[in-house]
């Protein structure tokens, strides 16, 4: 597990936009199955070569016309509990840290993993999660 003077500010780089800590396996359950519109929910970690861009390209994607109607997120190597709970949803995709997923009323219906992320800007991981917003969020 990672400290938590290096977990919080990226925590709070998500929190301060908008987005809900889920940190147990109740929590990530109650979010996704009370969910009737769409929910975002991003593992953030502490990967500087994924979630560098990962956490610009989310926040980007919200200066949209359409976006979820609610925003979550876990945090991998710190929220243990939530983040299996939350990848318990995210099958048949394998464990990705930091990954990204959209549902909509329930289930998974976009999912970008970290090998989507690397290497990737910002502006393309925003275009991508706006196109799905698009599609589910409208």
């Amino acid at each position: 597990m990672y400290p938590i003077e290096i977990v919080q500010p990226m925590k709070n780089d998500l929190t301060s936009v908008g987005f809900e800590e889920l940190l147990s396996a109740e929590a990530v359950d109650q979010a996704i199955k009370a969910s009737t519109e769409t929910l975002l929910l991003v593992v953030n970690s502490v990967c500087g070569c994924a979630a560098g861009n990962m956490r610009p390209g989310v926040k980007m994607s919200l200066n949209h016309t359409n976006i979820p109607a609610r925003l979550c997120t876990v945090f991998a190597g710190y929220d243990t509990e939530a983040t299996q709970q939350a990848r318990k949803y995210f099958l048949p995709y394998p464990p990705s840290s930091p990954s990204i997923a959209l549902f909509h009323k329930g289930a998974l219906v976009h999912f970008i993993e970290r090998h989507h992320i690397e290497g990737v800007s910002a502006a393309l991981i925003a275009e991508n999660l706006q196109a799905a917003y698009d599609e589910y969020c409208s």
